[in-house]
Protein backbone atom coordinates (compact mmCIF):
# COMPACT_ATOMS: atom_id res chain seq x y z
CA UNK A 1 0.00 0.00 0.00
CA UNK A 2 1.80 3.56 -0.72
CA UNK A 3 1.95 5.66 1.92
CA UNK A 4 1.94 8.96 -0.88
CA UNK A 5 -1.13 11.22 0.00
CA UNK A 6 -3.37 11.12 -2.86
CA UNK A 7 -6.65 13.43 -4.40
CA UNK A 8 -9.64 12.75 -6.35
CA UNK A 9 -11.36 15.37 -8.41
CA UNK A 10 -14.62 14.64 -10.38
CA UNK A 11 -15.71 15.65 -13.53
CA UNK A 12 -12.03 16.55 -14.60
CA UNK A 13 -11.62 15.97 -18.51
CA UNK A 14 -12.63 19.88 -18.97
CA UNK A 15 -13.63 22.88 -17.93
CA UNK A 16 -13.14 23.77 -14.26
CA UNK A 17 -12.02 20.58 -13.31
CA UNK A 18 -9.31 20.01 -15.86
CA UNK A 19 -8.10 23.37 -14.12
CA UNK A 20 -7.94 21.80 -10.99
CA UNK A 21 -6.42 18.84 -12.08
CA UNK A 22 -3.91 21.42 -13.15
CA UNK A 23 -3.40 23.22 -10.31
CA UNK A 24 -3.04 20.47 -7.82
CA UNK A 25 -0.17 18.98 -9.77
CA UNK A 26 1.62 21.80 -9.20
CA UNK A 27 0.70 22.73 -5.43
CA UNK A 28 -0.23 18.87 -3.93
CA UNK A 29 2.61 16.79 -3.01
CA UNK A 30 0.96 13.65 -4.08
CA UNK A 31 -0.75 11.67 -6.58
CA UNK A 32 -3.35 13.59 -8.42
CA UNK A 33 -6.14 11.28 -10.23
CA UNK A 34 -8.12 12.98 -12.88
CA UNK A 35 -11.32 11.61 -13.10
CA UNK A 36 -14.05 11.00 -15.87
CA UNK A 37 -17.00 9.21 -17.66
CA UNK A 38 -15.39 8.66 -20.41
CA UNK A 39 -12.06 6.76 -20.35
CA UNK A 40 -10.51 7.97 -23.76
CA UNK A 41 -11.76 11.71 -22.78
CA UNK A 42 -10.19 11.24 -19.67
CA UNK A 43 -6.96 9.92 -21.02
CA UNK A 44 -6.77 12.96 -23.59
CA UNK A 45 -6.92 15.45 -20.65
CA UNK A 46 -4.09 13.46 -18.86
CA UNK A 47 -2.30 13.82 -22.11
CA UNK A 48 -2.44 17.51 -22.31
CA UNK A 49 -1.39 17.80 -18.91
CA UNK A 50 1.25 15.50 -19.49
CA UNK A 51 2.43 17.93 -22.61
CA UNK A 52 2.59 20.25 -19.85
CA UNK A 53 5.16 18.46 -17.42
CA UNK A 54 2.55 17.59 -15.33
CA UNK A 55 2.11 13.93 -14.30
CA UNK A 56 -1.62 13.54 -13.31
CA UNK A 57 -3.21 9.77 -13.55
CA UNK A 58 -6.41 8.31 -14.25
CA UNK A 59 -9.52 6.48 -13.17
CA UNK A 60 -12.88 6.41 -15.24
CA UNK A 61 -15.78 7.41 -12.67
CA UNK A 62 -19.03 8.00 -13.81
CA UNK A 63 -20.95 10.05 -10.21
CA UNK A 64 -24.32 8.67 -11.92
CA UNK A 65 -23.13 4.49 -11.52
CA UNK A 66 -22.65 3.50 -8.35
CA UNK A 67 -20.64 0.31 -9.55
CA UNK A 68 -17.95 3.24 -10.73
CA UNK A 69 -18.02 4.92 -7.88
CA UNK A 70 -17.53 1.62 -5.51
CA UNK A 71 -14.97 0.67 -8.00
CA UNK A 72 -12.87 3.60 -7.55
CA UNK A 73 -13.45 3.60 -3.34
CA UNK A 74 -11.89 0.01 -3.60
CA UNK A 75 -8.87 1.44 -5.87
CA UNK A 76 -7.94 3.65 -3.53
CA UNK A 77 -8.62 1.47 -0.16
CA UNK A 78 -6.39 -1.11 -1.71
CA UNK A 79 -3.45 1.40 -3.12
CA UNK A 80 -3.48 4.30 -0.93
CA UNK A 81 -5.88 2.94 2.37
CA UNK A 82 -7.80 6.05 2.04
CA UNK A 83 -8.08 9.66 0.17
CA UNK A 84 -6.24 12.49 1.35
CA UNK A 85 -8.41 15.15 -0.92
CA UNK A 86 -11.52 15.13 -2.75
CA UNK A 87 -13.53 17.32 -5.04
CA UNK A 88 -16.53 16.77 -6.17
CA UNK A 89 -16.59 18.96 -9.09
CA UNK A 90 -19.34 16.76 -12.00
CA UNK A 91 -22.02 18.58 -12.81
CA UNK A 92 -24.30 19.52 -15.76
CA UNK A 93 -26.27 22.33 -17.21
CA UNK A 94 -28.82 22.48 -19.62
CA UNK A 95 -28.84 25.57 -22.01
CA UNK A 96 -30.80 28.45 -21.76
CA UNK A 97 -32.83 27.81 -24.88
CA UNK A 98 -32.65 24.04 -24.11
CA UNK A 99 -36.31 22.79 -25.65
CA UNK A 100 -36.12 19.62 -23.31
CA UNK A 101 -39.01 19.52 -21.14
CA UNK A 102 -38.56 21.26 -17.77
CA UNK A 103 -39.27 17.87 -15.81
CA UNK A 104 -36.46 16.06 -17.69
CA UNK A 105 -34.02 18.89 -17.23
CA UNK A 106 -34.81 18.71 -13.29
CA UNK A 107 -34.58 14.83 -13.44
CA UNK A 108 -31.09 14.53 -15.19
CA UNK A 109 -29.61 17.60 -13.43
CA UNK A 110 -30.39 16.10 -9.98
CA UNK A 111 -29.45 13.30 -10.80
CA UNK A 112 -25.77 14.01 -11.88
CA UNK A 113 -25.76 17.50 -9.79
CA UNK A 114 -26.89 16.34 -6.70
CA UNK A 115 -27.28 12.70 -6.21
CA UNK A 116 -24.23 11.67 -8.16
CA UNK A 117 -22.21 13.75 -5.49
CA UNK A 118 -24.11 12.39 -2.38
CA UNK A 119 -23.46 8.97 -3.86
CA UNK A 120 -19.95 9.66 -4.31
CA UNK A 121 -19.52 11.64 -0.70
CA UNK A 122 -21.51 8.07 0.52
CA UNK A 123 -19.04 5.88 -0.59
CA UNK A 124 -15.80 7.97 -0.12
CA UNK A 125 -16.13 10.35 2.58
CA UNK A 126 -15.55 7.36 5.09
CA UNK A 127 -11.85 7.07 3.07
CA UNK A 128 -10.82 10.61 4.12
CA UNK A 129 -8.25 10.57 6.12
CA UNK A 130 -7.40 12.74 9.35
CA UNK A 131 -6.37 16.45 8.14
CA UNK A 132 -8.29 15.67 4.84
CA UNK A 133 -9.87 17.84 3.39
CA UNK A 134 -13.66 17.59 0.87
CA UNK A 135 -14.45 20.47 -1.70
CA UNK A 136 -18.15 20.21 -3.23
CA UNK A 137 -18.71 22.76 -6.03
CA UNK A 138 -21.66 24.08 -6.56
CA UNK A 139 -22.15 27.41 -7.48
CA UNK A 140 -23.64 30.90 -6.54
CA UNK A 141 -26.77 30.15 -8.58
CA UNK A 142 -27.78 28.45 -5.29
CA UNK A 143 -28.02 31.54 -3.54
CA UNK A 144 -30.08 32.97 -6.48
CA UNK A 145 -32.30 29.72 -6.37
CA UNK A 146 -32.48 30.01 -2.34
CA UNK A 147 -34.00 33.60 -2.39
CA UNK A 148 -35.95 32.51 -5.23
CA UNK A 149 -37.70 29.73 -2.85
CA UNK A 150 -40.58 29.80 -0.88
CA UNK A 151 -40.26 31.58 3.18
CA UNK A 152 -40.78 27.48 4.32
CA UNK A 153 -38.47 26.79 1.76
CA UNK A 154 -36.04 28.99 2.60
CA UNK A 155 -36.20 27.87 6.14
CA UNK A 156 -35.99 24.00 5.95
CA UNK A 157 -33.18 24.63 3.79
CA UNK A 158 -31.20 27.07 6.11
CA UNK A 159 -31.97 24.79 9.18
CA UNK A 160 -28.97 23.98 11.21
CA UNK A 161 -30.94 20.84 11.59
CA UNK A 162 -31.73 19.79 8.44
CA UNK A 163 -30.99 15.74 8.00
CA UNK A 164 -29.42 14.27 4.77
CA UNK A 165 -33.01 11.91 4.54
CA UNK A 166 -34.60 15.34 4.70
CA UNK A 167 -33.15 16.92 2.34
CA UNK A 168 -33.37 14.07 -0.56
CA UNK A 169 -36.81 14.15 0.24
CA UNK A 170 -37.00 17.76 -0.71
CA UNK A 171 -35.16 16.91 -4.11
CA UNK A 172 -37.10 14.04 -4.85
CA UNK A 173 -40.16 16.77 -4.17
CA UNK A 174 -38.74 19.38 -6.61
CA UNK A 175 -38.17 16.38 -9.64
CA UNK A 176 -42.22 15.03 -8.56
CA UNK A 177 -43.35 18.61 -7.99
CA UNK A 178 -41.77 19.20 -12.13
CA UNK A 179 -43.68 16.36 -13.61
CA UNK A 180 -46.92 17.83 -12.38
CA UNK A 181 -46.06 21.25 -13.60
CA UNK A 182 -46.36 22.63 -9.72
CA UNK A 183 -43.25 23.59 -8.84
CA UNK A 184 -43.73 27.39 -8.65
CA UNK A 185 -46.67 26.93 -6.99
CA UNK A 186 -45.13 24.98 -4.31
CA UNK A 187 -42.29 27.31 -3.88
CA UNK A 188 -40.15 26.40 -6.05
CA UNK A 189 -37.71 28.47 -8.13
CA UNK A 190 -37.34 27.57 -12.36
CA UNK A 191 -34.37 26.46 -12.31
CA UNK A 192 -33.13 23.26 -12.01
CA UNK A 193 -29.95 23.82 -11.83
CA UNK A 194 -30.35 26.28 -9.18
CA UNK A 195 -32.35 23.82 -6.85
CA UNK A 196 -29.38 20.61 -7.66
CA UNK A 197 -26.78 23.61 -6.57
CA UNK A 198 -29.06 23.92 -3.76
CA UNK A 199 -28.71 20.59 -2.98
CA UNK A 200 -25.00 20.38 -2.65
CA UNK A 201 -24.51 23.34 -0.60
CA UNK A 202 -27.27 21.73 1.88
CA UNK A 203 -25.64 18.92 1.31
CA UNK A 204 -21.99 20.20 2.33
CA UNK A 205 -23.53 21.97 5.74
CA UNK A 206 -24.77 18.49 6.83
CA UNK A 207 -21.85 16.54 5.76
CA UNK A 208 -19.85 18.64 7.95
CA UNK A 209 -21.91 18.48 10.79
CA UNK A 210 -21.81 14.98 10.52
CA UNK A 211 -17.97 14.82 10.87
CA UNK A 212 -17.79 17.36 13.83
CA UNK A 213 -20.07 14.62 15.82
CA UNK A 214 -18.58 11.16 14.17
CA UNK A 215 -15.27 12.45 13.76
CA UNK A 216 -14.24 15.45 15.52
CA UNK A 217 -10.59 14.26 16.02
CA UNK A 218 -9.65 13.89 12.53
CA UNK A 219 -9.82 17.61 11.64
CA UNK A 220 -11.56 16.82 8.35
CA UNK A 221 -12.66 20.28 6.48
CA UNK A 222 -15.59 19.91 4.24
CA UNK A 223 -16.76 22.92 2.50
CA UNK A 224 -19.11 24.15 -0.41
CA UNK A 225 -17.57 26.38 -2.92
CA UNK A 226 -18.76 29.00 -6.29
CA UNK A 227 -15.74 29.10 -8.46
CA UNK A 228 -17.47 32.27 -9.93
CA UNK A 229 -19.00 32.66 -14.03
CA UNK A 230 -16.23 30.32 -15.92
CA UNK A 231 -15.63 30.88 -19.62
CA UNK A 232 -16.27 26.80 -19.98
CA UNK A 233 -18.63 24.24 -22.26
CA UNK A 234 -21.32 24.68 -19.68
CA UNK A 235 -21.51 28.50 -18.86
CA UNK A 236 -20.33 29.35 -22.18
CA UNK A 237 -18.09 32.03 -23.72
CA UNK A 238 -18.90 35.15 -22.26
CA UNK A 239 -17.87 34.72 -19.10
CA UNK A 240 -15.55 36.33 -17.12
CA UNK A 241 -13.57 34.13 -15.45
CA UNK A 242 -10.82 31.38 -17.46
CA UNK A 243 -11.30 28.12 -16.07
CA UNK A 244 -7.76 28.73 -14.13
CA UNK A 245 -9.29 31.58 -12.57
CA UNK A 246 -12.09 29.69 -11.80
CA UNK A 247 -9.74 26.85 -9.90
CA UNK A 248 -8.66 29.23 -7.63
CA UNK A 249 -10.82 28.82 -4.86
CA UNK A 250 -11.77 24.92 -4.93
CA UNK A 251 -7.96 24.14 -4.88
CA UNK A 252 -7.29 26.94 -2.29
CA UNK A 253 -9.93 25.06 0.18
CA UNK A 254 -8.58 21.53 -0.85
CA UNK A 255 -5.29 22.63 0.29
CA UNK A 256 -5.90 24.63 3.19
CA UNK A 257 -3.19 23.79 5.82
CA UNK A 258 -3.23 20.77 8.37
CA UNK A 259 -3.44 23.10 11.23
CA UNK A 260 -6.23 25.08 9.68
CA UNK A 261 -9.53 25.38 11.90
CA UNK A 262 -12.05 26.23 9.23
CA UNK A 263 -13.64 27.46 7.08
CA UNK A 264 -15.35 24.08 7.86
CA UNK A 265 -19.08 23.01 6.78
CA UNK A 266 -19.30 26.88 4.77
CA UNK A 267 -20.41 27.67 1.24
CA UNK A 268 -16.96 29.86 -0.04
CA UNK A 269 -16.45 32.46 -2.96
CA UNK A 270 -13.44 34.22 -3.48
CA UNK A 271 -12.08 32.38 -0.91
CA UNK A 272 -13.84 34.27 1.10
CA UNK A 273 -16.97 32.83 3.35
CA UNK A 274 -20.67 33.60 2.40
CA UNK A 275 -23.45 34.00 3.92
CA UNK A 276 -26.10 31.14 3.43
Amino acid sequence: MSSIPVAVVTGANKGIGFAIVRALCKQFAGDVYLTARDPGNGQEAVAKLQEEGLHPLFHQLDVNDLQSIRALRDFLKEKYGGLNVLVNNAGIAFKVHDTTPFAVQAEVTLKTNFFGTRDVCTELLPLVKPYGKVVNVSSMVSCSALAGCSQELQQKFRSDTITEEELVKLMMKFVEDTKKSAHEKEGWPNTAYGVSKIGVTVLSRIQAQMLNEKRKGDHILLNACCPGWVRTDMAGPRAPKSPDEGAETPVYLALLPADAHGPHGQFVSNKTVQVW
